[in-house]
């Protein structure tokens, strides 16, 4: 295929899900005891949702929605610690923009920038540099955070930034690590997966051979996909192949962009500049060993947990919002009890509803429009007339 219409063809779509569905039955599962395969990727929902793959799926087939949002996964305690940055004297905070209306405890950094501190939206840590060199008496911190697909653009800054010799430019370092998260997932008692549809970006990165340690010592299936309609239906199919065969490996399907080794300029760039904490907070998940990554003492006057005084206090989430719960993939957005009502992307109570990338503002946008959400909010409402 060379062209994103061939990836997004209805007659190899219809093919596709023939496959599927041939495949599900030979599994003999139930739409009462379905198989349940978890996208990674917030990417991976929102395409899921646009274009109507889970309503295409036979009621045998579950899709669950799992960590794979930056921003979601973001406890609150960092958001207050991203906040008190801002708010300390002579600092420009600079973030993605997805970041500004996440709620921390008390306010969003786009209420602390509406009280008077300068947050500024950037698209790329290097808009961050440009900024400290265009104002050298003030320090400038840039908001790190994402997956393994970021992080090599954080490292790469913080070079360009020591090559250069700028002192006053800082990174608070958010950047987490995708395959121990999945790693807590599976080690989750209220949690049963039988595969993995594994996340594109990150994988451009790592490459395939750090989920092995998924088929290989929790025997789940992972086929690491692109984000078009076709490349989703395919990985499904592929999942479901080796789970008739009684095979349990990891496959690419997205090999048009990502390399077994992975991409070793980047990673080198993360090794360099970055090394493994010991643990990391995750929202819904809790602290996972491993998990995350620290700016080495060689780098420490980039390092904004270094340099400046942070509250680095752990904060429960809002007692109505249950992103947690979401992100962990046992609960479903439309089963939040805020969901669509006092939550909404205009009015976000967790992050979930917030980020691009989140579940529910993947449910929100386009899951509560189709026969599935429908279905589901009405499903919901019937439990509630019950209890």
């Amino acid at each position: 295929m060379k062209y994103v219409s061939e990836f997004r063809d209805p007659k190899a779509a219809k093919g596709l899900i023939k496959k599927i569905n041939r495949l599900s039955l030979l599994l003999e599962r139930t739409a009462e005891q379905p198989l349940k395969l978890m996208e990674i990727c917030g990417g991976h929902t929102h395409s899921i949702f646009k274009y109507g793959i889970e309503a295409a799926l036979p009621d045998t087939i579950e899709l669950i929605h799992g960590p794979g949002c930056p921003v979601c996964v973001m406890p609150r305690g960092r958001l207050d610690d991203a906040i008190a940055l801002a708010q300390e004297p002579e600092v420009i905070f600079t973030t993605f923009g997805d970041t500004m209306r996440v709620p921390g405890s008390q306010k969003s950094l786009l209420q602390a920038k509406a009280e008077g501190a300068d947050v500024r939206m950037v698209y790329s840590p290097l808009d961050a540099l440009s900024v400290a060199k265009q104002n050298p008496h003030r320090k400038v911190v840039f908001f790190g955070i994402g997956f393994e697909t970021t992080a090599p653009s954080t490292a790469l800054t913080i070079l360009q930034a020591e090559a250069e010799g700028i002192d006053n430019f800082f990174i608070f370092a958010n950047h987490v690590l995708v395959v121990p998260a999945l790693e807590a997932l599976l080690n989750n008692p209220d949690l049963e997966l039988d595969g993995f549809v594994g996340p594109g970006h990150v994988s451009t990165i790592i490459g395939t051979k750090p989920y092995q340690v998924i088929s290989k010592t929790y025997h789940k299936p992972l086929v690491v996909s692109g984000f078009e309609p076709i490349d989703i239906l395919q990985s499904i199919a592929m999942l479901l192949q080796q789970l008739a065969d009684g095979r349990c490996e990891v496959e690419n399907q997205y090999s048009r962009l990502v390399q077994t080794e992975g991409n070793k300029v980047a990673l080198d760039a993360i090794n360099r500049v970055f090394t493994v904490r010991e643990e990391f907070e995750w929202r819904g998940l809790g602290y996972i060993s491993k998990s995350g990554l620290k700016i080495r003492e060689n780098y420490a006057q980039f390092d904004a947990e270094v340099q400046f005084n942070l509250p680095n206090r752990q904060v429960a989430d809002a007692a109505a919002c249950q992103c947690g719960e979401i992100l962990k993939g046992v609960l479903k957005p439309w089963q939040c009890k805020v969901f669509g009502t006092a939550c909404t992307p205009e009015n976000p109570i967790g992050t979930c509803m917030v980020s691009s990338e989140g579940a529910c503002a993947a449910y929100y946008k386009y899951g509560r429009l189709s026969t599935v959400g429908k279905q589901a909010k009405a499903k919901q409402n019937e439990i509630k007339v019950a209890t």
